[in-house]
Protein backbone atom coordinates (compact mmCIF):
# COMPACT_ATOMS: atom_id res chain seq x y z
CA UNK A 1 0.00 0.00 0.00
CA UNK A 2 0.93 3.48 -0.92
CA UNK A 3 2.31 6.08 1.95
CA UNK A 4 -0.39 8.53 2.70
CA UNK A 5 0.08 12.12 1.64
CA UNK A 6 0.20 14.38 4.80
CA UNK A 7 -1.71 17.97 3.59
CA UNK A 8 0.68 20.57 3.05
CA UNK A 9 -1.88 23.38 4.72
CA UNK A 10 -2.18 21.15 7.37
CA UNK A 11 1.27 21.00 7.83
CA UNK A 12 1.47 24.81 8.55
CA UNK A 13 -1.95 25.42 10.52
CA UNK A 14 -0.67 22.49 12.89
CA UNK A 15 1.69 21.86 15.50
CA UNK A 16 2.55 18.41 17.48
CA UNK A 17 3.52 19.41 21.02
CA UNK A 18 6.14 16.75 22.60
CA UNK A 19 3.18 15.62 24.91
CA UNK A 20 1.17 14.46 22.00
CA UNK A 21 -1.38 17.97 22.05
CA UNK A 22 -2.08 19.58 18.94
CA UNK A 23 -1.68 23.49 18.68
CA UNK A 24 -3.67 24.95 16.73
CA UNK A 25 -3.86 29.67 16.01
CA UNK A 26 -6.51 31.67 16.94
CA UNK A 27 -8.00 33.49 14.06
CA UNK A 28 -9.02 36.88 13.83
CA UNK A 29 -5.57 38.38 14.59
CA UNK A 30 -4.59 39.89 11.58
CA UNK A 31 -6.95 42.14 10.53
CA UNK A 32 -9.35 45.12 11.79
CA UNK A 33 -6.62 45.39 14.70
CA UNK A 34 -7.28 49.03 15.88
CA UNK A 35 -10.69 48.05 17.49
CA UNK A 36 -9.09 45.34 19.55
CA UNK A 37 -7.64 45.89 22.95
CA UNK A 38 -3.91 45.44 23.83
CA UNK A 39 -4.82 42.48 25.71
CA UNK A 40 -7.46 40.79 23.63
CA UNK A 41 -4.42 41.06 20.70
CA UNK A 42 -1.91 39.63 23.26
CA UNK A 43 -3.98 36.44 23.70
CA UNK A 44 -5.03 36.03 20.25
CA UNK A 45 -1.09 35.45 19.77
CA UNK A 46 -0.82 32.71 21.79
CA UNK A 47 -1.85 29.21 20.52
CA UNK A 48 -4.29 26.92 21.60
CA UNK A 49 -5.91 23.69 21.71
CA UNK A 50 -7.17 22.25 18.78
CA UNK A 51 -10.94 21.63 19.55
CA UNK A 52 -12.06 18.44 20.76
CA UNK A 53 -14.44 17.30 18.08
CA UNK A 54 -12.17 18.56 14.94
CA UNK A 55 -9.18 16.70 16.87
CA UNK A 56 -10.04 13.53 14.53
CA UNK A 57 -10.57 15.27 11.40
CA UNK A 58 -6.54 17.02 11.91
CA UNK A 59 -5.23 13.65 12.60
CA UNK A 60 -6.60 12.52 9.08
CA UNK A 61 -4.74 15.46 7.57
CA UNK A 62 -1.36 14.96 9.54
CA UNK A 63 -1.02 10.73 9.36
CA UNK A 64 2.46 10.82 10.29
CA UNK A 65 2.68 12.96 13.30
Amino acid sequence: MPKMKTKATAKKRFKLTGSGRLMRRRGTHSHLNYKKTEARKRRLRLPTDVFKGDRKKVRKLLPYL
